[in-house]
C-alpha cells in the first residue's frame, strides 16, 4: 500500500506537467499506451496471453471504467485544478466505492459507515466550494468544471472496483492490469488523435510519460489488482488514504503549489469519513 501510494501520489504531478504541454486527451492516451507496451512483454513471458484472450471482453471494459475515463477526467481537471487538490478528491474513492458496492453488490453498511459517507461527502463538497470561491472571476467557470470532472474519476474508480470484484476476481492481476490498459488505449486513441498537438513533444514530457505509464500505471495496477484479490475491493481502495500526502509533497516541492490550512482541514474531514465508511473506525454499531 505504501509503494502504491507513492506511485499514485506522483501521478498527479506528472499528469499536470504532461497535460500542460500536449493537452488532456493525448496525455491520458500516452499514459495507458506506455503502460500497455510495458506490461505486454511481461504478460507474454508469464505465459498468460491465453488467459487474456479468454477474458478479453470484461477486462477491456474494466480498462475503460478503471483507466480510460478516470485518466481522461484527471487530465482535463489538471488544466485548472492544483495537483494536490486532485489527490484529495481522489481520496474520496472509497466513499464512492462503498456506496456503489452497497447498491450493486448489496454489501451491508453499518451506522458508522453511513455516518462516514456523509462526513466524507461534506469534506469533498467543502473543498470544491473553497476552490471555486478562490478562483478569479474570469476563471470561475473553468474551476467549477475542473472540480466536477475531477469528482467523476473516483466515481468510476468505485464502479470499477465493484466490477472487478464481481466479474474479474478470478483473473490474475497481471492479466487484469495488461488487458485493462489495452482497453483504455483503444478507448482513448480516437480522442488523442483528434486533439493531438501540432507542436513537437518536449523531452521532459516524454520522460514524464514514461515514468507515469511504466511505474504509476503499469506496475501500480499489478499491485492494485493483487490487493483487490487479497483483501477485497473496499479495503484495497483505502490505499487512496496516503495518496494526498505524497501528492502534496510533490506539488509543493516540484510545482510550486501551496497547501492551505483549509485544504488540510478538508482532507482531515474526508479521511475521517473514509475511516468510518471502510470500517477502520467503528464508534457506532
Amino acid at each position: 500500500m505504501l509503494v502504491l501510494s507513492t506511485m499514485w501520489g506522483s501521478s498527479f504531478m506528472f499528469t499536470k506537467v504532461i497535460t500542460q504541454d500536449i493537452g488532456p486527451m493525448p496525455a491520458a492516451f500516452g499514459r495507458v499506451a506506455v503502460a500497455f507496451a510495458c506490461l505486454l512483454p511481461l504478460l507474454a513471458l508469464r505465459g498468460e496471453l491465453p488467459t487474456l484472450r479468454a477474458h478479453w471482453r470484461r477486462i477491456m471494459l474494466l480498462g475503460i471504467l478503471n483507466s480510460g475515463i478516470p485518466f481522461a477526467a484527471y487530465s482535463i481537471a489538471m488544466l485548472t485544478v492544483p495537483s494536490s487538490t486532485g489527490a484529495i478528491i481522489n481520496a474520496a474513492t472509497p466513499l464512492f466505492g462503498a456506496v456503489i458496492a452497497w447498491v450493486w453488490l448489496k454489501d451491508k453498511l453499518t451506522l458508522s459507515q453511513m455516518v462516514g459517507l456523509v462526513i466524507g461527502f461534506v469534506g469533498v463538497t467543502l473543498l470544491a466550494l473553497q476552490n471555486a470561491s478562490e478562483a478569479p472571476a474570469a476563471e470561475l467557470g473553468s474551476y467549477i468544471i475542473g472540480i466536477a470532472v475531477c469528482i467523476a474519476a473516483p466515481i468510476f474508480y468505485g464502479i470499477s472496483a465493484s466490477f472487478t470484484k464481481r466479474y474479474c476476481k478470478d483473473v490474475p492481476p497481471t492479466v487484469s492490469a495488461t488487458g485493462s490498459q489495452l482497453g483504455a488505449t483503444l478507448f482513448l486513441a480516437p480522442l488523442a488523435w483528434l486533439y493531438w498537438p501540432e507542436q513537437g513533444i518536449q523531452s521532459g514530457t516524454i520522460a514524464s510519460l514514461v515514468i507515469l505509464g511504466v511505474f504509476c500505471t503499469g506496475f501500480a495496477y499489478i499491485l492494485f489488482f493483487r490487493m483487490i484479490a487479497m483483501v477485497g475491493a473496499t479495503k484495497a481502495l483505502s490505499v487512496t488514504f496516503a495518496v494526498p500526502v505524497f501528492a502534496a509533497f510533490y506539488g509543493v516541492t516540484f510545482l510550486g503549489e501551496h497547501i492551505t490550512p483549509y485544504m488540510v482541514a478538508c482532507a482531515a474531514v474526508i479521511l475521517a469519513g473514509i475511516s468510518l465508511s471502510t470500517g477502520l473506525l467503528r464508534p457506532f454499531k
